[in-house]
């Protein structure tokens, strides 16, 4: 005949060779996961808490390469930037990459007396 018997096989959902099969996908998840998508988001977190602590003073680089001091910081999408002498420029939050120094408010306040002092010298000699 051309019938041959057939054998009923185990339909068991969650067998060993099922689990075996299974396994190499939730190893590359898991290493995927601790080595991409976690660092990810420690990233970002970071970048945004740096973005809602931007005061008065600080000084940034934005994505393009402009190193400037922030002027003004009353909107919460952009902060008004100053990178020259009498230069100032909005400038996107988002952009911003990194701020390189907070100021220090009793050294400003030096620094701003000493300004003062080599003027007020300057113009005396003149």
């Amino acid at each position: 005949m051309l019938i041959s018997t057939a054998y009923a096989q185990g339909t068991g959902f969650l067998d060993n060779q099922t689990l075996v099969n299974f396994l190499p996908l939730v190893l590359i998840f898991v290493v995927f996961y601790f080595l991409l998508i976690r660092p990810q988001q420690r990233k970002a977190k970071d970048q945004k808490a740096m973005l809602e602590a931007l005061r008065r003073g600080d000084r940034i680089v934005t994505g393009g390469g402009i190193i400037g001091t922030v002027a003004r910081a009353d909107n919460p999408e952009e902060v008004t930037v100053d990178i020259a002498d009498g230069v100032r420029v909005r400038v996107v939050r988002s952009t911003i990459t990194t701020v390189l120094a907070k100021p220090d408010p009793g050294a400003t306040r030096e620094a701003t007396r000493q300004r003062e002092d080599t003027r007020v010298k300057a113009e005396t000699k003149e």
